[in-house]
Order: C-alpha cells, then sequence, then structure tokens
C-alpha cells in the first residue's frame, strides 16, 4: 500500500483567481502533467493540496482513469484553495476543521492591527478521513500550513511580494512563523482527535505541505513526544509510554539525495511530510520523493523565488510528491 502527499500548486479553473491558468489550453496541459505523475505513482490514497474547485479534482481523476473517490475541505484560504484526498477506496469524513485549537488566541497578521477576538480560523482547512484499503480501518489527516512565503499588503486588494525595508521583512516573517506554529498545534489537536491515545494499536496518518523542514519548531510539535525517532532503531524498538500518541516523520526513511521536496532560492528543501503512528512505522517498506521508479535518479524541480505568479500557466507542480509503501 502505498500513501502520499503532494501540493499540486494552483490546481484552478481558467481564470478562476490569482494563480489561475490563463486559458483552457494551459488548465488541459496542467492536469494531464499531473495525472501522468498520479498514474506513475499509484497511490492507495494521496493528500493534496492547492486545490480550488471540486471541478478540477474530477477533470484529474478523469485523466489518470479508473475508479476514484475524491474529498475537499470546505474551508479555503483567501485565494480559494484547499486540501483533499485522492483514493482508490471509499472515503468517510471524520474531521473538516479550520478553527483554532482550544487555549489557541488568534494571531497578530498585520502592522498596526490587533488580532480579531472573532478570528480563531487557520489559514485553510484540515480534512481527516477514514477508509478501509485492505489492512483494516485508516485515518488520515491532510493540511497545509502557512507559507514561508512573504507578502506584504499593497494597493487595493493587491500584495507585494518586496518589503519597503528589512524591518518589515522581520515583522512579516515572524507573523508568518506565529501562524503556522499555532496552525501546527491545531493540527496537531487533529492527529490527538484520530489517535485517542491507541497509535500502537490503529492506523493512522498525518500528511501534508507543513511549509518548513523536518527539524523546524512547527514541524517538531506535530511528532509528540520527544524521545523515539526512526533514524534511532535503538529508540524506537524500544516501547515506552509515549508510543501511543507520537506520529514518526518517514523523512529517515527517504535516501538522502532525493530528502527534499520544493527547491526554494536554489535550495532544496523537505517541507512536504507524512507522518505516522507507531503500528504504521513498524510497517515501513519504503519511502522517497518523485516516483518510485525513478528513486536511483536525480530529483529535477523548478527553484521557486519570492514572487509565486512567476510560474501561473506552468504545468505540473513545483513540489515533488512524497510518499511511503508500507507493508501488509
Amino acid at each position: 500500500m502505498l500513501v502520499g502527499t503532494w501540493n499540486v500548486e494552483n490546481l484552478m479553473l481558467p481564470r478562476s483567481g490569482d494563480g489561475a491558468p490563463r486559458t483552457e489550453a494551459e488548465y488541459e496541459a496542467k492536469v494531464e502533467a499531473l495525472a501522468s505523475v498520479i498514474t506513475a505513482l499509484d497511490p492507495a490514497l494521496l493528500g493534496v493540496q492547492e486545490v480550488r474547485q471540486e471541478e478540477t479534482l474530477a477533470d484529474l481523476v478523469k485523466a489518470i482513469g479508473g475508479e476514484w473517490h475524491i474529498a475537499l475541505s470546505r474551508y479555503a484560504d483567501h485565494r480559494g484553495i484547499r486540501v483533499g484526498f485522492l483514493s482508490r477506496t471509499p472515503l468517510r469524513i471524520r474531521r473538516d476543521t479550520h478553527v483554532l485549537a482550544e487555549g489557541l488566541h488568534p494571531v497578530q497578521g498585520h502592522d498596526g492591527t490587533k488580532p480579531d477576538p472573532h478570528d480563531r480560523q487557520t489559514s485553510r482547512g484540515f480534512l481527516a478521513v477514514e477508509t478501509d484499503t485492505g489492512d483494516g480501518p485508516l485515518q488520515v489527516a491532510v493540511a497545509h500550513l502557512k507559507s514561508k512565503l512573504l507578502s506584504y499588503p499593497g494597493p487595493g486588494d493587491k500584495s507585494r511580494f518586496q518589503p519597503h525595508d528589512e524591518a518589515e521583512r522581520a515583522r512579516f516573517g515572524a507573523y508568518a512563523l506565529y501562524r503556522r506554529a499555532a496552525e501546527a498545534t491545531t493540527l496537531r489537536a487533529v492527529a490527538d482527535f484520530l489517535l485517542e491515545g491507541a497509535g500502537t494499536e490503529r492506523d493512522v496518518i498525518v500528511l501534508g505541505d507543513m511549509n518548513d523542514v523536518v527539524n523546524a519548531a512547527t514541524t517538531q510539535i506535530l511528532l509528540g513526544p520527544p524521545g523515539s525517532e526512526l533514524d534511532k532503531p535503538r529508540a524506537f524498538l524500544r516501547p515506552d509510554h509515549g508510543d501511543p500518541f507520537r506520529l514518526w516523520d518517514i523523512a529517515p526513511c527517504i535516501p538522502e539525495k532525493r530528502r527534499f521536496s520544493r527547491v526554494s532560492f536554489g535550495r532544496a528543501e523537505l517541507i512536504d511530510h507524512v507522518l505516522v503512528s507507531h503500528r504504521l512505522a513498524r510497517r515501513i517498506g519504503e519511502a522517497g520523493t518523485g516516483l518510485p521508479e525513478q528513486r536511483d535518479d536525480a530529483l529535477e524541480l523548478p527553484s521557486v523565488d519570492e514572487d509565486p505568479m512567476r510560474r501561473v500557466g506552468t504545468p505540473g507542480s513545483d513540489h515533488a510528491p512524497v510518499w511511503v509503501r508500507f507493508t501488509s
């Protein structure tokens, strides 16, 4: 069984918003490029990010062929993009939320403004589903946390991607970090809901575009109790009281030369993650980025900069899929 996550980068109908393809031809080329990758990946379940309309997922599965089930969060960000799933087996929604975790206060997002006490929402919804792929119930949550790419208020409703000065860049970097930390904490609460303190007995996965690297504080929030990691076999194989609550990042199982999912300013980073419960961590067969059949080849991705609009109309995605294959 192969499960993965992929930020498909602005899967939108033509001319339907910022980042959308400008023509029908550009849209069709994008769908075909995505479909060819998913066909080769052949996942049992794939979490996706940056989907706007349900029709685009329908077009995607039509291009892939075969029977698929789709689910899409009700909660989009200001550009209309959401998270969702493609699955070979039927899906049952366990939770679809965009409300910050209990105990968190709203976070500041702009200069000179206090957080609205009633604004307790994440940038995008978190969607959790349950399915049965033949090995018993599988519960999976997909997320897309606040981006590290910064934008600043511009004239009218337009954003700018360059700060007025370095002090502004620092402030907005902090605002983004505040929000990403709050969203990671909220996603961890969704994980707790799925795990129910029984991760040694149930199959739970949390995956998505976490917008930071393995050792980032926001990514570490998702793991739960410290003390056991996949690259420390002695600690992992020694049972302890934290195992039922932990999640394990599959990153150490990915070959080092392919341990990245995006290239930013020429720097390769693994910002898309798959985290698994203890029962699944013991069944990891292999993991990777890109396509399994190309595991020995160099992974080629475009390098992005501070202006994401430069890629409008480009087929495919600026992210690589991240996947894990489990043994029975």
